[in-house]
């Protein structure tokens, strides 16, 4: 049975208990969960009734890139999965995607999900994107991520040869990686809604706004030119 690393980086956030809990009560028994505090200085007492149960690092503030990058330097699985912690899995998130990745032969994966408020009740669902060719799925990556980071699931050898996120970047690093994937693997995509992704005030997205504008336009023209050649060899295959 594949083992599957699940890495919660966490920072000041209220919901990392209920996000532990939705990560150890999954239906596929071999994980790991890895909480790596980033210099968090509130709720931090949320996590003590896990620590016999989760890999628990902590190290100074460093972005979300940072403690991904550490959580994978501390994991043993054969599989990569990332847990915001404001957000939720499905009871059978692993156990599903990994079976929808054998079954493709995928090395790597992202998910259907639904959208949570504050309390936890579902307000929109099913907001994956699916498309109906490579080609039209890489021209809207050009433009900027589809893809949820908590819906991911990646072969754990993809770090090795690829490197990990790039921590200059405190915003776009998930779509930054995943462009790099894209160069390589195909992303593969899971009907299946698997993950709640939780939508509050104080999430980064809508704290920093202009930040992760002018970061994500960054990000789009460094890889460019790359984007625009694995668009055109997938419309010569017809992909």
């Amino acid at each position: 049975m594949n083992k599957v690393s699940i890495i919660i980086p966490f920072y000041n956030c209220p919901y990392i208990d209920k996000a532990i809990e939705s990560a150890l009560n999954q239906t596929h028994k071999n994980v790991e969960v890895i909480v790596i505090n980033d210099g968090s200085t509130l709720h931090n007492e949320k996590i003590i009734p896990y620590l016999n149960k989760i890999k628990y690092i902590k190290k100074g503030n460093g972005g979300t890139a940072s403690a991904l990058n550490t959580g994978i330097r501390h994991a043993s699985g054969d599989y990569f999965a990332w847990l915001s912690s404001d957000d939720l899995f499905h009871p059978a998130k692993i156990e599903k995607q990994l079976r929808f990745m054998k079954v493709n032969h995928a090395s790597a994966c992202y998910s259907n999900f639904n959208i949570i408020n504050e309390q936890g009740a579902i307000v929109t669902y099913s907001q994956g994107q699916a498309f109906p060719n490579q080609v039209l799925f890489l021209k809207r990556m050009r433009r900027g991520c589809v893809i949820n980071g908590c819906t991911v699931m990646l072969k754990m050898g993809i770090f090795k040869e690829l490197g990990l996120f790039d921590e200059t970047l405190r915003y776009t690093q998930d779509y930054e990686y995943w462009l790099r994937v894209l160069a390589k693997y195909r992303f593969y995509y899971c009907p299946e809604i698997l993950v709640n992704y939780r939508v509050h005030n104080n999430m980064g997205s809508e704290k920093h706004k202009m930040e992760i504008r002018k970061e994500l336009l960054k990000t789009i023209q460094r890889h460019n030119s790359k984007m625009n050649e694995l668009i055109r060899i997938a419309i010569q295959k017809r992909l």
